[in-house]
């Protein structure tokens, strides 16, 4: 791709909240390679809304014209998750390149599906995996690859959200209690937690879990009608990677007070801690706020660690709390798409952790630990 900017149509724009408004735009308006051209929702009234306040060329209610249009080259898909399969068929079929908010797809079948079709379109295609770019999980993986720890004994992480915390749930967030739709706690706070340990410490190689549904019922925020849960809002698992080392993980929603997360991640010669601060933390390890903590002393304290400036696209004051973490992955596309390499995660890496979250429900329901 020449040195044009990299002209973005962005499907899932709601000028009042949604991903797209609080992580996407920020984001993408803080990276001088990128240029929003572009803006999709399901009804042409509200696409024209979107694309007047955000100051947007062209909007659509279609998702194949979007990514059809000769001024749209990425398409990225910002929707809640059982309809990315046919939009990111969408934009695949147009020839242009994608990248999906995770989870990739409402199932493994339809995940399978479209990391399939993105390798036969010869796109580039990213998975919405951006803890892997966030300054302290970089940091954290040099320092291992340096040999801070010696060798790793144990992965200890704890993750509770804020979310569920109250009696009542808002309305865009219902379709997240039928795990059927594929967005629950397991699939988005376990799905991003487990990457980012698996990134640091290499693939799982055996897991027992145990799921459990904890609130069964919520009250609509805006309607007061109590729908049923039936997605687990407590995971439990235990696992083992290939050389030995053990790891354990308790995540969590509905937690009323102390949200966030922790990440430690022990050794023979050392500890390194990645811990969730700031406002946007409670929500999880992939928004808001980490910083990495260390200790190669016997019994001594943990101190907080220096992340270089090289570690960081952009600053959170330029792409917002919430976007910061999301501009650090369209950072490394746009260099990918500038240079034909492939770096960033992609649908076959979002296949692979819709394969682990496979092997935690089938330990879950046979109480059999599972080989990956």
């Amino acid at each position: 791709m020449s040195e044009k900017r990299i002209r973005v149509g962005i499907i899932g724009v709601n000028t009042e909240l949604g991903w797209a408004k609080r992580a996407h735009i920020p984001a993408l308006r803080s990276l001088p390679d990128y240029e929003i051209t572009a803006v999709g929702t399901s009804r042409i009234e509200s696409a024209r809304a979107a694309a007047a306040h955000f100051g947007v060329a062209h909007a659509f209610a279609d998702a194949r014209q979007l990514a059809e249009h000769p001024e749209v080259d990425l398409v990225a898909v910002t929707v809640k998750v059982p309809h990315h399969l046919e939009l990111v068929q969408a934009a695949l079929a147009a020839g242009k390149h994608v990248y999906c908010e995770w989870p990739l797809a409402r199932t493994t079948e339809e995940a399978e599906a479209l990391a399939s079709a993105a390798e036969a379109a010869g796109v580039h295609h990213a998975i919405g995996l951006q803890t892997r770019y966030v300054p302290a999980v970089l940091r954290a993986r040099e320092l291992i690859e340096e040999g801070y720890l010696g060798e790793l004994t144990s992965v200890t992480v704890y993750s509770g959200r804020a979310k569920g915390a109250g009696d009542r749930m808002p309305e865009w967030a219902v379709y997240t209690l039928d795990r059927t739709n594929g967005a629950g706690t397991l699939e988005v706070a376990g799905g991003h937690t487990l990457d980012a340990v698996q990134h640091l410490t290499g693939e799982l190689a055996r897991v027992q879990a145990e799921l459990s549904v904890r609130r069964t019922s919520y009250l609509v925020g805006e309607t007061s009608e109590r729908v049923p849960v039936t997605s687990p809002d407590q995971v439990l698992l235990g696992g083992t990677l290939p050389g030995g080392a053990v790891v354990s993980a308790h995540i969590h929603d509905g937690k009323v007070a102390g949200a966030g997360t922790r990440v430690e991640l022990a050794g023979t010669e050392g500890v390194l801690v990645l811990d969730s601060t700031g406002p946007a933390g409670p929500s999880g390890i992939q928004m808001g706020e980490l910083r990495l903590l260390g200790s190669r002393t016997i019994g001594g304290e943990l101190a907080e660690l220096t992340l270089p400036t090289r570690l960081f696209a952009v600053g959170a004051a330029e792409s917002g709390l919430e976007g910061f973490h999301v501009a650090q992955l369209y950072a490394r596309l746009a260099a990918d798409l500038r240079s034909g390499e492939r770096t960033v995660p992609d649908f076959t890496d979002g296949l692979r952790l819709h394969r682990l979250l496979d092997a935690v429900r089938r330990s879950d329901a046979t109480g059999q630990r599972q080989r990956l």
